[in-house]
């Protein structure tokens, strides 16, 4: 069982021919409302793929909030541990024809208190694994360090700086970064090597169409690739990658096994618009999976 302890939001999406600077304006071709938030997203993902999957967030009490968690039922998420004493924060994302996009998001009510009641609502309920953004840290660190319950995995897309990084790596047994956050943040692979064997902390860094990088806390390296698709739409992405890693690592297999299915989700994920409509179940990320080399473990000489 994997515990999904994140944002929820109603996401904005304006299409617009390219992404304004400061001071200009572009004319918008399309406006649509979906479904979004990376811990929301994250586990219909898993869900979708045949994990169980709880999310733990917070919504409102209103029609909308109902509808949004009516929808991830639907998709076979658990949302009991889902608290509805605030409201549904919105997203807007502007999205490019090339399917590339910039986000401005708007902060939940899911504070240092709750993910702490919420890491033990899981562990009394036997979770194996619970999934907290970047945003969470440094402050989780401080709450949940030494706590006995389910073993992290963290997003850390969304972290506010070093600092909040080292935190979340130091409690996290997974870890999940786009590369460019990873460079800002952490520095090139030799950095990220220091920090998995560090922290004894699992490492994947993904890169887009060029793949991912896992780094193991026992040194090792392993390259895989991304599938080969024409993106529409890359909202989302990460989300179904770190959530179909959960559900994978959940199934038992192995990190780097995990993250080559992850990486064939995000993939497919990419292939429609809107961050849940592309999520795809098992059955399509098996079709697909064969087309992608074996990841490649990386000989010491070439780190």
């Amino acid at each position: 069982m994997i515990v999904f302890c994140g944002y929820a939001n109603r996401d904005l999406t304006v299409s617009v021919p390219t992404l304004p600077g400061v001071g200009s304006r572009v004319q918008a071709t399309e406006v649509r409302d979906s479904d979004g938030g990376m811990g929301a997203n994250a586990a219909v993902a898993a869900a979708r793929v045949g994990a169980d999957a709880r999310f733990a967030g917070v919504v409102g009490p209103d029609a909308r909030s109902a509808a949004f968690l009516h929808a991830m039922a639907e998709d076979g998420v658990d949302t009991a541990l889902t608290r509805r004493t605030a409201s549904l924060t919105t997203a807007i994302v502007l999205l490019t024809p090339d399917g590339e996009r910039a986000i401005i998001s708007q902060d939940d009510q899911l504070d240092t208190a709750l993910v702490t009641e919420l890491f033990a609502a899981a562990a009394l309920a036997g979770a194996d694994w619970l999934y907290l953004d970047g945003y969470r840290f440094p402050a989780a660190h401080g709450a949940l360090a030494g706590r006995s319950g389910p073993r992290v995995v963290v997003d850390l897309d969304g972290s506010a700086g070093p600092a909040a990084v080292r935190a979340a790596l130091s409690l996290a047994s997974h870890a999940v970064i786009g590369r460019a956050l990873a460079t800002e943040l952490i520095g090139g692979d030799d950095a990220l090597a220091e920090a998995a064997a560090g922290r004894r902390v699992h490492l994947v860094v993904t890169d887009g169409a060029r793949g991912w990088t896992l780094f193991e806390p026992g040194g090792g390296r392993h390259d895989g690739a991304a599938l080969p698709v024409t993106s529409v739409d890359s909202t989302g992405a990460g989300d179904c990658f770190v959530g179909s890693y959960c559900a994978e690592l959940d199934r038992g297999a192995e990190p780097v096994e995990a993250a080559r299915f992850a990486s064939v989700a995000a993939g497919l994920s990419c292939t429609r618009p809107g961050a849940r409509d592309g999520l795809p179940d098992r059955a399509a990320v098996l079709a697909q999976i064969g087309q992608l080399p074996v990841p490649r473990e990386r000989p010491p000489e070439d780190r």
